[in-house]
């Protein structure tokens, strides 16, 4: 399976991040989020059984437990599209093959579902060898437990030993590919990564897509009044590169009437390889600019600018 419906004409091009559920978002403010994001057409979500583990007092699958009651309770799991993921949970660390199994019935547990969309593994193993990974995933796969499989925090290098590998064994392959990517960025998926993705024919789905929220265009110089339990990290990007990032989103996002994070998700959406960018709104005013990325489509021009200026 390579995830058609991500690249339907009719599914919104942009994945819901569930990094916050649980986390920086309650409960109700999660649901308000994602009552937004069905009722304008999103169907896939992003989430990971590590999700919230660094939390003091969490242990994680908080994330997968809120997008659990939510999907129950709209009834609306034939409709969305789930990924979650295995490997960083304190709980359930690496991808040894009883690991795996383990992992994937705590995640449907708590998903209240009987299939995941995507399964990723959260990152590699290198302790593990390749094959019995994969092995554990295609038997989810084989069980129906599992549609497609997903890796992310791969390097080109091991992502083409995992392919051929699972050729080799007749294992079910990746199919889709979640790398670190942004304006800011580039340097994991550009070249060699992409090369492969595109050669294969991955569904690539970026994360951290706006910088930790620097490219939402709230940290500025001398301003220290947004704030959030990223903002250390977004400010990092207060350089001259970053100031050059943002001229330039500050410009075509005027250009079109939209916010800066708009053109920032839709510079992502025209990258090669690039399905659809993963992000995620904290609270119900957050999405309306990723709502808009999806329907902006940059000129060539535009794009090459940004290029440049990042």
């Amino acid at each position: 399976m390579t995830v058609p419906e991500i690249n339907d004409p009719d599914t919104l091009p942009l994945v819901l991040g569930g990094n916050v559920f649980g986390w920086t978002a309650d409960r109700d403010e999660s649901f308000a989020v994602l009552d937004a994001f069905a009722e304008a057409g999103g169907t896939m979500i992003d989430t990971a059984d590590a999700y919230s583990a660094w939390v003091p007092g969490h242990s994680g699958g908080e994330s997968e437990a809120i997008l659990g009651e939510w999907l129950a309770a709209r009834g609306n799991r034939d409709r969305m599209l789930i990924a979650t993921k295995v490997a960083k949970s304190p709980q359930r660390p690496g991808l040894h093959a009883d690991n795996i199994s383990a992992a994937v019935e705590d995640s449907l547990r708590r998903l209240g579902t009987d299939h995941l969309d995507i399964y990723y593994a959260h990152t590699d193993d290198t302790a593990v060898p390749l094959a019995e990974t994969l092995g554990a995933f295609d038997e989810l796969v084989r069980a129906g437990k599992v549609r497609a499989l997903g890796a992310s925090q791969y390097t080109a290098p091991r992502l083409a030993e995992a392919l051929a590998v699972a050729d080799r064994a007749g294992l079910t392959r990746y199919s889709v590919v979640q790398p670190l990517y942004n304006l800011l960025e580039r340097d994991v998926y550009e070249g060699e990564l992409a090369e492969l993705c595109v050669r294969e024919n991955l569904a690539v789905f970026p994360y951290y897509g706006l910088a930790m929220g620097f490219l939402t265009g709230k940290y500025r110089p001398g301003d220290d009044t947004a704030d959030s339990a990223r903002a250390p990290r977004a400010r990092a990007y207060l350089n001259d590169r970053g100031l050059r990032v943002l001229a330039a989103l500050d410009e075509i996002a005027a250009t079109h009437d939209v916010p800066v994070a708009s053109v920032a998700l839709a510079w992502l959406r025209a990258r090669p390889g690039v399905t659809a960018p993963i992000a995620s709104a904290r609270t119900l005013p957050q999405l309306p600019a990723l709502l808009a990325s999806a329907q902006l489509a940059l000129t060539a021009a535009e794009v090459a600018t940004l290029t440049a200026a990042g």
